[in-house]
């Protein structure tokens, strides 16, 4: 008896070891509800993530956003910015991309999907003095009102690049313009060879920029295929400047039909402590037909020993536990 007592009592130690190794997942979606064109980022200790809100158009008047301390728990801060402190806003508020500069939160969005430069719109920027908001316009009309470049005003990414310098990457319709920011962000500036915007589109590109410095070399990121469609996916390039030249290296993200479809409009965060990247992204569940059905998640972003990018593989479980 006394061998049979010890022998279960070793079996039930390994059970209790391997249950406390095995770490928690964040799931995918990461939280409920319909979210979109997630821009993930980091503030200090804290994960953040940025979504659209997905709805009819006419519906999509707000933003939410949601922070972590661990990739796992998830909180919601809503309506950090809207209709009553957007002003000019009377449709689509969407695509939501932040930054912190001296202490202060930016908020770039596009709103009112303008379909041409007689109407009111585009591409605008909020400030507050916290990531949760709230947001308050900083203009009180839009950053970038006007197609230039056949590019529609939307989609904006704000990258600083190594000098200090900020660039916005910014474009749907297939095309994708390049402009420099004013220290304040509240303008546009010239470059150096007096251009005001820069046409960057690598083939294939669609909408959703993004870009990110590894190893000194420049990952720029963008969307392909509908966004309505299982084909939205993600592409990249790497460069050795800001400017390009942007040659597709091919396809990382992609719906899998066993998981989800239209995979896109992504970010990318990175953990330090880890060394670790995520790829944030929306999909769509198995099934669904509604184009505003998309839910955001997280999964692993990789790297070969030359550098490039690993496709993802998005997965229902997500990422493990990682504190910053």
């Amino acid at each position: 008896m006394k061998k049979i007592t010890k022998i279960m009592l070793m079996m039930l130690a390994v059970v209790a070891v391997a249950t406390s190794c095995k770490q928690p997942t964040a799931g995918n979606p990461i939280f409920p509800g319909n979210y979109a064109d997630p821009e993930g980022l980091v503030f200090g200790d804290t994960y953040w993530i940025y979504p659209t809100y997905s709805a009819p158009f006419h519906e999509q008047l707000y933003l939410d956003c949601f922070s972590s301390k661990d990739l796992i728990t998830w909180e919601k801060h809503e309506r950090i910015i809207d209709n009553t402190r957007i002003k000019w806003l009377n449709n689509a508020l969407w695509a939501p991309a932040a930054l912190e500069k001296d202490g202060k939160y930016y908020l770039f969005f596009s709103c009112n999907n303008i379909q041409n430069n007689e109407q009111l719109g585009g591409i605008g920027v909020a400030v507050a003095d916290q990531p949760q908001g709230p947001f308050e316009d900083l203009l009180g009309k839009p950053l970038i009102d006007s197609i230039v470049n056949r590019a529609q005003p939307i989609d904006q990414f704000v990258f600083k690049d190594k000098d200090g310098t900020y660039y916005m990457y910014y474009g749907g319709w297939g095309r994708c313009n390049m402009v420099k920011m004013a220290d304040d962000f509240k303008s546009i500036v010239p470059f150096d060879d007096g251009d005001m915007y820069k046409e960057v589109t690598p083939k294939g590109y669609v909408e959703g920029p993004f870009m990110f410095i590894r190893d000194g070399k420049y990952y720029f990121m963008w969307s392909e295929g509908g966004w309505t469609g299982p084909d939205y996916r993600v592409a990249y390039a790497i460069a050795d400047s800001p400017f390009g030249p942007f040659e597709s290296k091919g396809v990382i993200l992609q719906q899998d039909p066993e998981v989800a479809t239209g995979a896109g409009h992504h970010s990318v965060m990175y953990n330090p402590r880890k060394d670790q990247y995520y790829m944030v992204y929306h999909r769509r569940p198995l099934g669904s037909n509604d184009g505003n059905n998309r839910e955001t998640c997280i999964d692993l972003l990789e790297f070969d020993q030359e550098g490039n990018i690993l496709p993802v593989k998005i997965t229902f479980e997500g990422v493990k536990k990682a504190k910053l």
